[in-house]
């Protein structure tokens, strides 16, 4: 039996881990024995609990309570406590998802240890090398057996890098978020809230945008003059909440409506029903792409060149007045939603495969 320790950190990845234990709980249990480890990296009891209910996947078997630091000491610490339980558990695989610290820790971890690692999410680059994530990801593709590449860019970013002249194996697996997007669409529970029918589904939550006062302070002018046409439904987290309330950028506007931070059933029913999205979260963007919406992206680059490409997306950054006419310009856009971009639902099955076929 192949033994697999998957980490997760953020609560994206809960709900991409998800896909791939549900593949393995109904159909390989009996090949493949999986142990999650959460690190604690984005963790709130209601918040992250509430996933593992909803993905109706079992919770974690390691909870590592990490959260709250600098990036250094959180990488340091989740480093020190994922090797001890990879010491006592001796998997075969480590598998990892995206670009967060928890993803890089658990990498480390693996090959200092010489235990094989997978890399779902692989080859993805936003060439900022200003955001931690760009360099999470490049350092745990560096030191991957498998990366699974989500798209075709993915795998020419990889091969531009010369990773055709490393020893590791290149798949193009979909994504994992199609995935979940198909098979959860059907479950999604409507948020105890009221809206108009004619919302907008806004998120806000890197740090490039939320630490920064001026770039926070433009996103929310632009949203208080997007509200006056559409009404505006923003889950917004309580640290960045704290920000906003602290530095008194909370427009006085019954057209804007913050509500705390809703489960991943909510989201996909804001999604299915929202008029667009506004949003600096990149699975969020796949997200409106699956449910058939179009995206405004606040930030200032993308890893999902495809769906800008394809007039999916339009990149605003924090820019008032960019914002404002991104939102015009999607009323003109009409693109086919039907293009597929990212797989057709069988990433979980590719990724599990790969690992059990896996020849060095």
């Amino acid at each position: 039996m192949i033994k697999i320790i998957t980490i997760i950190g953020a609560r994206p990845q809960f709900i991409k881990a998800a896909v791939v234990s549900r593949y393995i709980l109904e159909n390989c249990s009996s090949a493949i024995k999986e142990i999650i480890v959460h690190t604690g990296q984005h963790y709130d009891a209601n918040m992250s609990d509430i996933f593992f209910e909803q993905m109706d996947i079992p919770k974690p078997d390691y909870f590592l309570n990490v959260n709250g630091l600098s990036h250094g000491a959180m990488t340091g610490q989740m480093l020190e406590k994922i090797e001890a339980v990879l010491i006592n558990e001796k998997p075969d695989w480590v598998l990892v998802y995206g670009d967060t610290n928890s993803t890089l820790a658990g990498a480390l971890a693996a090959k200092k240890l010489h235990i094989k690692l997978a890399h779902v999410e692989a080859g993805l680059r936003s060439f900022n090398m200003a955001m931690p994530e760009e360099i999470n990801r490049i350092l745990t593709d560096r030191i991957s057996d498998i990366l699974f590449c989500p798209t075709d860019q993915a795998i020419a970013n990889l091969k531009s890098e010369g990773y055709q002249n490393i020893s590791a194996t290149i798949l193009k697996s979909g994504d994992v978020m199609q995935d979940a997007a198909l098979y959860y669409s059907t479950k999604s529970q409507k948020p105890e809230l009221s809206v108009s029918e004619n919302f907008v589904l806004c998120t806000i939550h890197r740090a490039e945008n939320t630490d920064n006062l001026d770039r926070l302070k433009s996103i929310f002018a632009a949203l208080s003059e997007i509200s006056k046409l559409h009404q505006v439904v923003l889950p917004l987290h309580p640290r960045t909440k704290n920000i906003v309330i602290k530095n008194n950028i909370i427009i006085d506007n019954e057209n804007i409506k913050i509500i705390d931070p809703v489960g991943y059933l909510e989201m996909i029913h804001l999604l299915k029903n929202c008029q667009f999205v506004m949003t600096d979260s990149g699975g969020l963007q796949k997200e409106a792409f699956f449910f058939g919406k179009l995206c405004l992206t606040l930030r200032d680059e993308t890893e999902w060149v495809e769906l800008v490409e394809n007039s999916f997306n339009i990149i605003v950054g924090s820019n008032r007045e960019k914002i404002i006419n991104g939102a015009e310009k999607l009323q003109t856009l009409n693109p086919k939603f039907e293009k597929n971009l990212y797989g057709q639902g069988k990433t979980g099955e590719n990724i599990v495969n790969a690992i059990i076929n896996y020849k060095n």
